[in-house]
Formats: C-alpha cells, structure tokens, sequence
C-alpha cells in the first residue's frame, strides 16, 4: 500500500484544502484539488508499470528513452469519481476510461446496501487498471466493483486509487479480495465512525463537487 501525504510534497496542500470546511465550499476549487491529487497518484502509481526502450528522432540525431508498454484502463466509480477520474486521465491521456454507478441504499438510518447501477467497461484483459474513487470508506464498494470488472476479464493487476482511506476499508478489501492488486492513497484516516463516515474525513465529496442530491 502506498500513502501520499506519508511523505513532505505539495500533495498535502491539496488535501488540506479538500478538508478545510471553509475552502471546500468552493465547488471548483474542490473538484480542482481532487483532479491534482489523482494527476500526483497517477505518476506515482505510473512508475509501478512496465516499460520498454523506443528510438525517438529529434531535429539532431536519434536517442533512446524507456517509455509505458500500455496506458493503465482507467474505472473510476460515480458520480464522486468524475474529477479524480479527470485528474488521472490529464496523467495518463491514451488510456481507456469506464464507469461504474454505485451507492449507499440505506435499509434503516444505521444500516445500508451497496447497490450497483451504470456501468460501461472497456476490454481490460490483461492490463492494469486503475479503479478510482475518492473515498474508500467501508471497502464495500471497490470490492464489488472489482467483482464487475472481472466479469468483463481478467486484469493483470488492478490498482485501487483514493483520496482518503480507512483502515476498516483496507482490512474488507484484503479480507475479501484475491488476486493481484494494489492500493494507493492521498491519506490513511483514523477510522469509521458508527454511520460508516470517515473520520475526520471530509464530508461527501460528490455533493462537494456537484451539490446535494435528492435522497427520496
């Protein structure tokens, strides 16, 4: 597991201002520092694929540098999803890109399903691929998208990127996940709180970027 704000960067800037109460307000300003953080994951997560040597033609004579043998599949879970999406693909711009819709369907004001809706996948045999989400709070959602995504083929690896992470969430994921996969944080918060938010968290981050929604 990798943890961005483990070390110094300017990384930490981006989270801090995804947390202060005052700045989020700012819509765009919030769904830009969710794009940068993906954009400072994704080159960290980049470093973890393969490459191979090419011969590039400048104006003067040919050189040889080591660039990605294949652009990372990018998932990336609604509707939180879509500026973290944005960020990774700035990143890694040949990549293809594939949605899943999933959400909280509360059964009483304590307990909740996750229930999957859209979903719209490119071939992913094979490659690496990237399942983004800004928050991986219970781990509930990502396992069952990794489940989707394996309906569809069989990834060489598959790397799970968010913005804040829980301990409780890295557990279900190992708990109940198989196969060859990684995970890549911004930040590695302290817990779950009784409702499954997480603390100190930053709140929802798809009504931050988009505005409430109508839960009726």
């Amino acid at each position: 597991m990798y943890i961005l704000d483990k070390e110094n960067s300017i990384a930490n800037h981006f989270i801090a201002e995804l947390r202060e109460i005052d700045i989020q307000k700012d819509r765009y300003r919030f769904r830009r520092n969710l794009e940068r953080l993906a954009e400072i994951l994704a080159y960290e997560i980049s470093k973890s694929l393969y490459y191979q040597q090419k011969e590039i033609q400048t104006p003067l004579e040919t050189t040889s540098i080591s660039l990605m043998h294949d652009f990372p599949v990018i998932i990336s879970v609604l509707r939180a999803g879509l500026p973290f999406h944005q960020g990774f693909l700035n990143v890694f711009d040949h990549s293809d890109s594939g949605f899943i819709g999933a959400f909280r369907k509360h059964i009483n004001s304590d307990e909740f399903e996750i229930e999957m809706g859209y979903e719209a996948l490119p071939p992913v045999n094979g490659r690496f691929v990237v399942l983004a989400d800004p928050m991986l709070a219970t781990g509930r959602s990502m396992v069952k998208a990794v489940h989707h995504i394996r309906k569809n083929g069989s990834p060489e690896k598959i790397i799970i990127a968010s913005a804040i992470g829980t301990p409780e969430g890295i557990q279900y994921i190992d708990d109940h996940l198989d196969g060859n996969y990684e995970i890549y944080l911004g930040s590695l918060d302290r817990e779950l709180n009784e409702k499954s938010y997480i603390l100190p968290g930053l709140g929802d981050a798809g009504d931050l970027s988009f505005g409430p929604k109508n839960t009726h």
